[in-house]
């Protein structure tokens, strides 16, 4: 992701949280997905919908999903390494 495309998803974020703070503040309570959703312009709306896409794009990769017994030796190996 680009620097500029880093930013605007923070400031995305940054808005959206103070959004949802100033409504808990009005309503003293936690408001919906949905409603917040809602309150958000729709050309940020767009934006966001492009980032996300974008941050599924870099989670992607060729190789295969690791298998159970893969797993199963990968947290053996981690509680190893902890403990050791």
């Amino acid at each position: 992701m680009s620097v500029s495309d880093r930013l605007a998803l923070v400031n995305l974020i940054v808005q959206s949280l103070q959004q949802e703070l100033n409504q808990s503040s009005q309503w003293g309570q936690k408001e919906d997905s949905k409603v917040l959703r809602d309150a958000i312009p729709k050309q940020l709306s767009s934006k966001k919908n492009v980032l996300i896409n974008q941050m599924r794009g870099l989670l992607k990769t060729d190789a295969p999903p690791p298998t159970d017994a893969e797993i199963q030796i990968m947290l053996e190996e981690r509680l190893l390494e902890k403990y050791r």
